[in-house]
């Protein structure tokens, strides 16, 4: 783990990407959110834990891939850090149209649907294992905090922290959203939410793009 701890400098540029990623709106947030309003807290949480099983996957694989990838191909983490970069920028792009639709074009949770638990972990699951975003998002984010050769503690350590952090976050939306005065408060400050998210998406991407190994 000491040897890991070496790597902070590399990580957290990453960990603050992760955030960016996480709490911005996207399929996942208003999954947890639609559910946490029309089913109660419960069943927010639940998909919460989906959603997070689901970005573990993609942790995993992104980081078992890379290491391959980086041991045989340098021009890998390249490719990837572009791809990474360019996709901020679509989100930003993505939150900058976001913002300009008037409130009653972005309705959330209106339908009520029962579902056990299995079916709300696996429906979490399901949405962020097929979700752009996730994929994109960890394939940056490790290309960006890993250089080539970095430790398999270090490997361990990013998606440590960074998968505790999700789970804080993603049980802090269904605790948050499963009250209507929240939802609300949301709904009052969307735009100006979404007009951060432009500035923080497309600074995120130009670092990205501009990192050296």
């Amino acid at each position: 783990m000491s040897e890991a701890l070496g790597y902070l400098p590399y990580m957290w540029p990453a960990y603050i990407a992760y955030l960016i990623n996480v709490v911005s709106p996207g399929p996942a947030n208003f999954a947890i959110i639609g559910t946490a309003i029309s089913q109660g807290r419960r069943a927010g949480l639940i998909t919460a834990l989906g959603i997070a099983g689901g970005s573990f996957t993609w942790a995993c694989a992104a980081a078992l891939g890379l290491a391959a990838l980086l041991r045989n191909y340098a021009i890998a983490l390249e490719i990837l850090k572009i791809v990474g970069g360019v996709y901020l920028l679509y989100l930003a792009f993505k939150a900058y149209r976001s913002a300009r639709l008037p409130n009653e074009k972005m309705a959330i949770g209106n339908t009520r649907t029962n579902y056990t638990a299995r079916q709300l972990w696996l429906r979490g699951y399901a949405i962020h294992l097929t979700n752009p975003k996730a994929i994109f998002a960890w394939l940056a984010i490790i290309s960006l905090g890993l250089p080539d050769h970095a430790p398999t503690s270090a490997i361990v350590m990013i998606i440590t922290v960074c998968m505790t952090s999700s789970l804080i976050i993603f049980t802090g939306y269904a605790l948050v959203f499963s009250t209507p005065h929240a939802l609300r408060g949301y709904r009052a400050a969307r735009r100006w939410i979404e007009g951060a998210m432009v500035l923080i998406y497309g600074a995120a991407g130009i670092k990205l793009l501009t990192s050296r190994i």
